[in-house]
């Protein structure tokens, strides 16, 4: 990978949501539909390639990690308004990146 300098890592926006629906993408095999709580930012679309992963109750109302500022992407069954941050090879080894207690939809990762 290139390294980045501080002023492109400041570029990217990383906030705190929580998840507050989380629906079934029938036409797509890897995908879930997440509506975040983005604190006073509102409300993103994002669909998340966890579905092999986790379980739709398993999301509800779970903190985690977007990119606020990423391009949104129109895809096939909607427009994506950001991404969710994790890690693993894929499929059922993935693993999402989760705040501590406390956190609050909105707050930004520094």
């Amino acid at each position: 990978m290139d390294e980045i300098n501080i002023e492109d890592f400041a570029k990217v926006d990383l906030r705190i949501a929580k998840v507050k629906t989380a629906l079934e993408v029938p036409e797509a095999n890897k995908l879930i539909k997440l509506v975040l709580d983005v604190g006073d930012l509102g409300e993103k679309t994002v669909f998340a390639g966890i579905k092999q992963a986790y379980t739709l109750e398993d999301l509800e109302d779970k903190l985690v990690v977007v990119v606020n500022n990423l391009k949104p992407r129109q895809m096939s069954f909607g427009l994506s308004e950001g991404m969710i941050l994790a890690a693993g090879p894929g499929g059922e080894e993935v693993f999402m990146v989760s705040p501590d207690s406390g956190a609050q939809p909105g707050m930004r990762v520094k």
